[in-house]
């Protein structure tokens, strides 16, 4: 009901506001009585409604009957402009502020310059044109005011129009190959279609994240959905609690991302193999990733920690408590660094959430047991790097020892991704390997050092002997001096 009244007032409107030259417009006369699409379409047009007449892009002079004169070139006829004449002839008013302001419009006069530096402003197939011409999408005689819910850039048709290209292989093939044509397919499965498929209008569509006249290839480093723009591009809509509110989901994602592991990664240290938002949720098929399908998600990089996760004790446990796996103990949006204080029995490790001396007591054990030996490893593995930048600072050869530390740091790292398989024995297997090697590294370490001392008391030595031979020698000469 809402929908039809909107239309009735619309319609009220544009007859009240009709303006008088309609019935000068000869042109127009003509054309509707040959019932062609564009006297169907241009009596609900923008342009009409603000009192252009068919000349007003056509040229010539709409107030004359005789067709050969007011179609003449002396008239300023031009026809149908074709290609890139289209987006000048528009660029006639749209890129005056001046003339915009004639007819009351405050939109912005730049379109056109954002269009030739968009992705569509590149050459078409044929080399004579630009990809897209404003008609593309706005249309030719039919255009809308975008707040209109039948123009075809409306949020509620903009999805249409995008996909009349973007989901045509054949056409799409043509200028990248490499481009998906299932877009729209993906798009009715997210979060963000289906509410649009409801009637949704402030839900995401396509210039919601692409932009609309000035669009840039994902890999344009100005695009808004390049890697290190696309959380903010995301948090646009959902960093707004007015705008986000009556979806009762938090607004502090973008924060949290930002303070994270990877959005320090992805926004300080640009970083483009960090996550964004599209890695985890999906872009065109956003969708909240489902409690069993968490890991999945962040397997498609840590892919070692969820084969590991998977054939551990607590994938059966999860699973029957309905935990999703990587979040429960890292979290989503604020992810921080791994550090070894996640780890063992203290109150605040993850694993004392569940396992105590008295709830899940095996656990406790486990857990215990292996920050006990990430403890003794990261301790070996620092005594022996002192050790070992001691010598090197002495001037010792210690260039071997120095190399073999590289495997107690792999060590180090490969006991932090082992713990995922909360499995005691082969925990600490890693972990054993780290130490044999810290150790080793420790003892040709302290050789060193004990070398370097052993010079030194060799060269004090052998300073002392020289220099009493010296003195030795020359009492000698000095009494064959006075003998003589």
């Amino acid at each position: 009901m809402t929908r039809v009244a909107g239309l009735l007032v619309v319609c009220t409107l544009m007859l009240t506001a009709a303006p008088k030259t309609w019935a000068d417009d000869k042109c127009f006369s003509c054309h509707q009585s040959l019932g062609d699409r564009a006297s169907e379409l241009f009596p609900r047009d923008v342009h009409r409604l603000k009192g252009i007449t068919c000349a007003g892009c056509h040229g010539g002079n709409a107030g004359i009957e005789d067709m050969e004169q007011a179609m003449s070139k002396a008239a300023g006829f031009l026809g149908v402009p074709k290609g890139d004449e289209i987006s000048r002839a528009c660029a006639k008013c749209h890129s005056s502020a001046e003339r915009m302001k004639q007819y009351g419009s405050s939109l912005a006069t730049g379109q056109l310059e954002q269009l030739q530096a968009s992705v569509h402003g590149n050459l078409a197939a044929s080399g004579k044109e630009h990809i897209a011409q404003c008609s593309t999408c706005h249309n030719a005689h039919g255009i809308a005011s975008v707040k209109s819910a039948w123009s075809p850039v409306h949020p509620s048709q903009l999805v249409k129009t995008c996909t009349r290209c973007h989901a045509n292989a054949t056409l799409m093939r043509t200028y990248n190959p490499s481009l998906p044509v299932d877009q729209l397919e993906k798009y009715r499965t997210s979060v963000h279609g289906i509410r649009h498929s409801r009637g949704d209008a402030k839900v995401a569509e396509c210039a919601s994240c692409h932009g609309s006249h000035d669009i840039r290839t994902a890999k344009d480093v100005k695009s808004t959905v390049y890697p290190t723009n696309l959380p903010a591009t995301c948090a646009a809509c959902h960093s707004r609690a007015d705008y986000m509110k009556e979806y009762r989901i938090p607004v502090d994602q973008f924060e949290k991302f930002s303070k994270s592991v990877h959005g320090v990664a992805l926004l300080q240290k640009h970083d483009l193999a960090a996550p964004a938002c599209n890695d985890c949720h999906g872009n065109h098929g956003a969708a909240p990733p489902g409690i069993a399908s968490v890991s999945n998600v962040c397997g498609t990089c840590h892919a070692l920690n969820a084969d590991l996760f998977s054939a551990s004790p607590h994938k059966k446990a999860f699973d029957e408590r309905k935990l999703p796996e990587c979040e429960t103990c890292h979290g989503n949006h604020e992810i921080i660094v791994a550090t070894n204080k996640l780890l063992g029995v203290a109150s605040d490790a993850v694993c004392s959430r569940c396992h105590s001396e008295t709830q899940n007591v095996k656990g406790y054990v486990v857990a215990r047991s292996m920050r006990a030996l990430i403890d003794s490893l990261e301790q070996g593995e620092r005594q022996a790097v002192t050790l070992v930048e001691g010598a090197e600072q002495k001037g010792m050869e210690i260039s071997e020892a120095k190399f073999k530390l590289r495997d107690a740091r792999q060590a180090r790292l490969e006991a932090r991704t082992m713990i995922h398989s909360f499995s005691s024995e082969r925990f600490e297997e890693v972990v054993g390997k780290g130490l044999n090697v810290a150790s080793a590294v420790s003892v040709e370490a302290h050789e060193a050092l004990d070398e370097y001392v052993f010079r030194r008391i060799g060269l004090g030595v052998a300073t002392l002997v020289i220099t009493v031979l010296v003195i030795s020698l020359y009492l000698f000469i000095r009494r064959l001096e006075r003998r003589s």
